[in-house]
Formats: structure tokens, sequence, C-alpha cells
């Protein structure tokens, strides 16, 4: 499980954002005890959060930064700075402007992990990885390195080990040094990569998915569990089956329903409204959080989605037993609510006019917003807590 992620230097942000998935530690949990998942380590993790912001304000770019660090783990390529990702600010006054990156989670094996990690367009100015036994317990540096003003990695620590024969010929950056571990057999280093490749899903998206064979595999699998049909049916009530096509799931998947008096339906899933269509794709990967315990970051899951669904799923992800997570960014602001959401759980981008640089934060940093009497809707309709378009 995701427990908290701070970058800095990525598309329109340009000062450090941080996201946290920790639960109230006050009595506000009694109030929401569906809403977070108390871990085996001493962590309170909210199963969903959802990010609401003005459209070009951020949204997108924050789940990228997840999607863009995820990708450096997932492919052995060189490791640097892409210029379309570095702060259009800091690329005008920085001659080799860095990039950061800090991600805590707790492992399939629930242990708990900090990884960190700083390039340039040189490449990799500093990586780290951290272990912590319990919330709060001080964090042991499993290791540390820094590029030397030589071009030489070198450990921060001082200390040797194994990690020496990951730093030979690696003065070309080729790879993440937690990768090299990995493939060495370093079991933490392994729990680390296995985290980012199998369990965080940032950006899924809906479209072109018949045209991308890859997972298409997992995909009908899901597909193919009768658990998956109590999730997408929530689109639609009157859908009774499906039968999926292995070559062309997303779009020539049957699509089956039953009138009142019992007449069968048939249509292609792209023949389907809108709606049906991306939620179909998007019942998936709820799927994943819920059964098999992924970090799901969807960017506008419920674009074309009924307000009334938009809750029915929250309701639904945070109802059940699971360790998984989903986070959804949205313009939707109906779930600007303190019924259903803790203040830890709404988070809000909003860019500035005059820097145009994007800024992260949670409603929980507003101590006079209460669960009693404030309407968030109202606040953020004028204006009060940003992430409103500017004039």
């Amino acid at each position: 499980m995701l427990i908290g992620f701070t970058f800095n230097n990525f598309c329109s942000f340009n000062i450090e954002s941080e996201f946290s998935m920790e639960a109230s530690t006050g009595k506000v949990k009694t109030r929401f005890p569906d809403n977070y998942t108390a871990t085996d380590v001493g962590y309170d993790l909210l199963k969903t959060a959802v990010v609401v912001g003005e459209n070009a304000g951020g949204k997108s770019n924050f789940i990228g930064s997840l999607k863009f660090l995820k990708s450096l783990v997932d492919v052995n390529s060189q490791v640097q700075s892409v210029g379309a990702y570095v702060n259009a600010t800091s690329s005008l006054t920085e001659s080799n402007p860095v990039q950061r990156f800090e991600v805590t989670f707790i492992s399939a094996s629930d242990h708990i992990y900090r990884y960190t990690l700083n390039i340039d367009r040189s490449g990799i100015v500093e990586e780290g990885l951290f272990k912590q036994n319990k919330r709060k317990a001080v964090f042991s540096c499993l290791f540390d390195i820094e590029r030397g003003i030589d071009g030489k990695y070198v450990r921060k620590d001082g200390k040797a080990g194994e990690l020496i024969a990951a730093l030979k010929n690696s003065n070309n950056s080729y790879g993440l040094f937690v990768s090299k571990l990995a493939l060495l057999g370093n079991k933490d280093a392994i729990e680390a990569v296995d985290w980012f490749k199998n369990i965080l899903l940032p950006g899924a998206v809906p479209e072109d998915k018949d045209n991308n064979p890859a997972g298409r595999d997992e995909d009908i699998k899901v597909l193919n569990d009768p658990r998956f049909m109590e999730i997408f049916r929530m689109v639609d009530y009157s859908i009774c089956s499906i039968e999926v096509d292995k070559d062309r799931p997303y779009g020539k998947t049957l699509i089956i329903r039953k009138d009142a008096d019992g007449h069968e339906i048939r249509r292609e899933l792209q023949q389907d409204s809108t709606g049906v269509r991306e939620f179909f794709a998007w019942s998936v990967q709820i799927y994943r959080v819920i059964y098999e315990n992924r970090v799901v970051f969807a960017d506008e899951m419920d674009r074309v989605l009924n307000p009334i669904l938009s809750d029915r799923v929250v309701a639904f992800v945070n109802g059940a037993e699971h360790h998984g997570q989903f986070i959804f960014s949205t313009h939707n602001v109906l779930h600007l609510d303190l019924k259903n959401y803790m203040k830890e759980q709404i988070y809000f981008v909003t860019k500035s006019k005059d820097s145009l640089t994007s800024e992260l934060y949670s409603l929980a940093d507003f101590p006079d917003v209460r669960y009693e009497n404030t309407k968030v809707y109202e606040f953020y309709m004028k204006g009060i807590l940003g992430g409103t378009a500017f004039e």
C-alpha cells in the first residue's frame, strides 16, 4: 500500500509537493470505519482519495510523475530527466535542474520501504532505499549513493558491500541501482522493485486497450471472473452477462442485457455507450484494487459517469476488505463531501496565474474546515480552497 509520495520539478510542479494516504490520527476515524485499512505495521491507510482541480491545473501531471517514476523501474534503460517533463521555469533558470522523487510504501510482504531518487539530464544524482519496521520507527539505510563531481558513484555512508558489484561500470547511468541490486538477489531490492512493477498502477486509461497486447491475458482472466460482473453491472443493472472476445476484449466483447420480459439484447462493447465502454475498462482496475491489492491512480475516471455511479464506486471500494487503494482525479465537485470522505482523502491541485506553477495540497491543511458545519462545495466554488480557474 502507498503511504506517501513526494516529488519536485515535474512538468507544472516546481515546488516540493506531498501526497499522503495516511488516515487521520484523531477520533474522526470512528466516523469513517470503512475508509481506511489498519495495517499490521502500525499505519492506518486510506482506501480511496480524490484529487480536484481546474482544467490544465496539474492533476494529470501529478499522476504522470508517478507514471514516469514507475517507467524507470519497469524499463532498464538510461536513467535521466526528460526535457518535456522538467518544469519550464527551472529549465530556464538552472543549467541542469534536478527532479526529485520519494515514495514510502508497504510491500506485498508487509515491509515498509522508502525509496528516493534524484535525477538530472546526466543521469542519477542520488538514489537510496530505506527500511522501517513499524510506524514512527527510525528508517535504516539499505543503500544511499550519490554521484560525485568526477561523475563516479559512491556510497554516502562510506560502507562497502554488495552494492560495490552494482556500482561497477555504472557511470553510463543505465538502470536504477535498486534494479541492479534486485538482479543480484538482494531481497529488499526485489520487494521494492516488485511493488513498483506489480502493485503500482498510475494513470491507467481505457483508450486503445485492444491495440496494446501487453497484459491482455491478465485482463481476460479478470473479465472472466464472476466478481468482475459485480463491479461492471454498477453502470447498468440490466446487464446480466458478457461474452469476452479474446482478440479484442475492449471492442468485440458482447454485452448481454435482459428486458422485463426476459428477452436478451446482445451488443458489442464498441457499439455501446461511451460511459459503458469506459467503465468497462475502469472496472478492471477497480477489480485489481479490491481483489489484487493494487494501488491504482485513475486520471478522470468519472469524466463521463453519472455522479451517483461515481459515489457508488467509491462506496464499493471503501466497503470491501482489501489492501488496495484507488486514487482518482475528477472535475466532479460533488465529491467535496465530508459525509463520505475524511479531509485527508480530498486533495486539490491549483495553478498560480503568475508563475504557472501547480501546487498540491490536502483539505486537511485547512484547520478551519470542520466536519459539522462546513459546506466544502460552497467554499470551493467561491475560490476559498483554490483549485478553480483564474481569469
